[in-house]
């Protein structure tokens, strides 16, 4: 399940209560290029910049599946705190880094391992799913 359309209606002093209890980190351009991967300084090469293996989470507030994994990415992001991190990319607010990364379409999950190129995977995943890939891109447990 994933969405295509847009809507720029959001309540953001909802999300800022919100936001104050998440294990899920907010970037924005400037901490992508700085924690993640610097794409200007090597648009030909990927070399992940982060002490942990990430999933980063390309999302919109508008979205229903987006809101749907939401509580299970922090659920998560919680189980696996001292291995992973667990970032969110607001599409409305950092449209460069959507455009970089070719999002058409939302939730967009990119999993990035420690070493090795990133994964994209679209769509509400269940926990389990999460957990699996989790387990096979980014710690390598078969």
């Amino acid at each position: 399940m994933s969405c295509n359309g847009q809507s720029s209606s959001t309540n953001k002093s909802e999300t800022k209560i919100v936001e104050n209890k998440m294990k899920t980190i907010k970037l924005n351009k400037i901490d992508f290029l700085t924690k993640i991967a610097n794409y200007e300084a090597n648009p030909n090469e990927w070399k992940y910049l982060g002490d942990k293996p990430a999933i980063i989470d390309f999302y919109a507030d508008w979205c229903g599946p987006c809101k749907a994994i939401a509580p299970v990415l922090e659920e998560l992001a919680e189980e696996y705190d001292k291995e992973i991190y667990i970032y969110k990319i607001d599409t409305e607010q950092e449209q460069e880094l959507a455009a970089v990364f070719g999002i058409r379409s939302i939730p967009s999950l990119l999993f990035v391992p420690k070493n090795g190129k990133p994964q994209m995977v679209q769509g509400a995943l269940p926990k389990s799913e999460f957990k699996k890939l989790i387990n096979e891109i980014l710690l390598e447990k078969k």
